[in-house]
């Protein structure tokens, strides 16, 4: 039985057997397929978590007649004479197996000796504690159930080779234990997150992901063509169009999780291809949606991780509500130490962002300044918990006109540790109004700015038909993901996230 500290790469043709930490792995396989064979299932009575719950108090030493049958991935092997101490790790966790040449036999024991690290294996018999107190289980009967040809790294380097462990998913996840339990608990705030939304009423729906043209958010789409149709079509960038379609349908409260695809940069906070929670509940505005985000991040941080106060980036964070509530105008006064409003005319504006490093496009007014100041003076020194709050109209094309003040929109951002986690409105219901803002969006979108929505006459035709009183919602999966896990790039906490191509 043998293991490697490197992970051997085929030789020019591609062929396993030319290479030597592989041909003998290779050969054992070969004889196996002329033999035999691999079975085509296993039946497996227990799991390596229940096993240790349920034998953890023994003594050492002590023995049960309890029979197991366990399965998994054979991960390490100590030898000692008669006696063989190996670890079998399945989706659980880890167990020893015991293995006794008096009890498995010389031919059983023999057989055993010729199983390499990284094989799948099935093993039956007691369970027991090593005299150093291990909870084991005493096998007398083995199968192996699929081989490695390739040996598994004895050395993973973690974090030094991020690339390498974002490009080989699968080798991360057999050795690396910090990327199972992150994507495990992954699992777990999606499923928590569903679950808050059914607890109040919302239903799960499922919406397009290839489209005619893409809106709903400001952002470049990723463009393709359907043959058949002989058009060009759109990945979607949001889902928020297709929902408020269903609620003007009579669909009340909806939500969707669903992958999102956006043609912009790659960054520790960016992913091309990403998750995103979209929600909309109909007779509410964002003042209860809001009310509503500060419920749902402790549930599902008390269901992640089993408390609201968190250790992110070596600083300690509490996720418990209420949250800060407050306006960017007021954050952006504060950080240039000056008024800043709608009032002041443009070119001073203009001037106050050329002081502070902008260079404002043509298109710019004061809302797209006011936004980018934020952006590029607050947004990152926000720590804890904060709903940023009425966002400009001119930066916030869906979102209802604030009752207080037209130059604004019931509008908030969540920000938590200099990140945005939750955008959430007073929804848009005006058709007229929102034809107004699309007409806006599409001159600026003549004008160069790739990101500003094109005009969905048939969105338009569906709010003539008329939108009750909306709150909306979006929620970023990936970075909730990354808050609670304690990751500080967003490729830790997707699978397989967008990379370059390997040279």
């Amino acid at each position: 039985m043998s293991d490697t500290p490197e992970i051997p790469e085929p030789g020019p043709d591609g062929g396993l057997g030319e290479h030597p930490l592989t041909a003998a792995r290779l050969a054992r396989h070969q004889e196996i397929l002329v033999g035999a064979g691999y079975p085509y299932r296993f039946e497996r009575s227990d799991y390596a978590v229940e096993l240790h719950a349920r034998y953890g108090s023994l003594s050492p030493g002590e023995e049960t007649d309890d029979r197991v049958t366990v399965a998994g991935r054979l991960m390490a092997v100590r030898k000692m004479g008669k006696l063989v101490f190996a670890v079998l790790q399945d989706a659980t966790g880890r167990i020893q197996l015991f293995v006794d040449r008096r009890t498995l036999g010389d031919e059983g024991f023999a057989e055993f000796d010729e199983l390499d690290i990284g094989d799948w294996v099935g093993a039956s018999g007691v369970m027991i504690t090593t005299k150093k107190g291990e909870v084991s289980v005493r096998i007398d009967d083995f199968e192996l159930l699929a081989k490695a040809l390739r040996p598994l790294p004895a050395k993973w380097h973690g974090l030094q080779d991020v690339e390498m462990r974002s490009r080989r998913r699968y080798l991360d996840l057999m050795v690396n234990e910090h990327a199972r339990t992150v994507a495990l608990t992954r699992a777990r705030i999606v499923g928590e997150l569903r679950r808050q939304f059914e607890a109040r009423g919302y239903v799960e729906v499922e919406t397009p992901v290839l489209l005619s043209q893409a809106t709903g958010a400001l952002a470049r789409p990723f463009q393709t063509h359907h043959n058949a149709l002989e058009q060009d079509m759109y990945l979607r960038i949001a889902t928020e169009l297709f929902l408020k379609r269903l609620v003007v349908g009579g669909m009340e409260r909806v939500f969707e999780i669903g992958r999102i695809f956006r043609n912009e940069g790659i960054d520790a906070t960016h992913n091309p291809e990403f998750t995103m929670l979209e929600s909309y509940q109909a007779f509410a505005d964002y003042n209860d949606i809001m009310d509503m985000v500060e419920e749902m991040i402790a549930a599902v941080a008390l269901a992640a991780v089993g408390w609201t106060e968190i250790t992110y980036q070596g600083k300690k964070l509490d996720l418990s509500p209420p949250y800060r509530r407050v306006r960017m105008v007021d954050l952006v006064a504060e950080a240039v130490g000056e008024p800043v409003g709608f009032d002041r005319p443009l070119s001073e504006m203009r001037d106050l962002a050329d002081r502070h490093g902008l260079e404002p496009g043509s298109t710019w007014g004061h809302g797209k300044i006011i936004d980018q100041l934020f952006e590029e003076l607050v947004a990152d020194d926000i720590w804890e918990p904060t709903f940023v709050l009425d966002h400009p109209k001119e930066t916030s094309p869906l979102a209802r006109e604030h009752r207080d003040d037209p130059n604004l929109t019931e509008r908030y951002e969540l920000f938590i540790a200099g990140a945005e986690y939750a955008n959430a409105f007073s929804e848009l219901n005006d058709p007229l109004d929102q034809r107004a803002r699309f007409e806006q969006q599409a001159r600026a979108r003549a004008g160069g700015d790739e990101e500003a929505h094109p005009i969905d006459e048939d969105f338009l035709l569906a709010l003539e038909y008329g939108l009750p009183p909306t709150g909306g919602l979006g929620i970023g999966v990936d970075r909730l993901v990354m808050l609670l896990t304690d990751q500080h790039h967003i490729r830790e906490v997707i699978l397989f996230p967008t990379l370059r191509p390997e040279a």
